[in-house]
């Protein structure tokens, strides 16, 4: 059964960096889109970034330049690199994972779409 689990989240003041983890048990890097999505208080939820069983990647218009999608085939792990954090990224950020899809957008019912979820990682940035 595949499982995510992020860790790292945590407080960082604006213009600090932070990075926080998947770890993804399960070998399922070789044939799923693994994606980093996150949720604001009061927003929906918006995909961050994207890495692809082929080796393609994808931003946020909100985040491209600032952040950096990685992952570690080996340990399972994958990971978001985040410099220049503003207070408009605090949020929940989400680890997802799917065998059909590979997409960026905004919305709750993403959730249909990428077939498993970990619990979330608050990340807050204060002004």
């Amino acid at each position: 059964q595949v499982q995510l689990l992020e860790s790292g989240g945590g407080s960082v003041q604006a213009g600090g960096s932070l990075n926080i983890s998947c770890e993804v048990s399960g070998n399922i890097f070789r044939t799923y889109c693994m994606a980093w999505y996150r949720r604001a208080p009061g927003k929906e939820r918006e995909g961050v970034a994207t890495f692809d069983f082929n080796g393609d990647i994808k931003y946020g218009n909100s985040v491209k330049d600032r952040f950096t999608i990685s992952k570690d085939d080996l340990k399972g792990i994958l990971y978001l690199h985040m410099t220049n954090l503003k207070p408009e990224d605090t949020a929940v950020y989400y680890c997802a994972a799917s065998h059909a899809i590979c997409n960026l957008r905004i919305g709750d019912n993403v959730v249909y779409e990428y077939k498993y979820w970990g619990q979330g990682t608050q990340v807050t940035v204060s002004s």
